[in-house]
C-alpha cells in the first residue's frame, strides 16, 4: 500500500484529530449503519483546512467525511496523540 506524505498546509486546528491512514478509531455518535462505540480503521485521511477521514468500521460499513465530532482515537493511536 502506498502512503503519501501529508501536504505542508495540512495542519489540524484546535480540537481536530491528527490521524493517519491505518489508525484505529471508534465512533462517538450514532452514524448511519454504525452504532456508538463501534471500532474501525482509517482508510483515508485528507483535507487542508478541515481534516476529515474515511473509516471502515468492524461491522463492514465504510463512511467518509468523519472528524472529531464523530470519531475518537483508540489504542496506540490515542497514546500517540496524547504525547503530542
Amino acid at each position: 500500500m502506498t502512503f503519501w506524505k501529508p501536504h505542508a498546509l495540512a495542519k489540524p486546528h484546535a480540537n481536530q484529530l491528527d490521524l493517519r491512514m491505518g489508525d484505529r478509531v471508534k465512533s462517538t455518535t450514532e452514524l448511519q449503519g454504525v452504532p456508538t462505540g463501534s471500532e474501525g480503521r482509517v482508510l483515508l485521511a485528507n483535507g487542508f483546512n478541515w481534516l476529515r477521514y474515511r473509516v471502515l468500521f468492524n461491522n463492514g460499513v465504510e463512511l467518509g467525511d468523519l472528524d472529531h465530532r464523530n470519531i475518537e482515537a483508540t489504542g496506540k493511536t490515542a497514546k500517540r496523540l496524547a504525547k503530542q
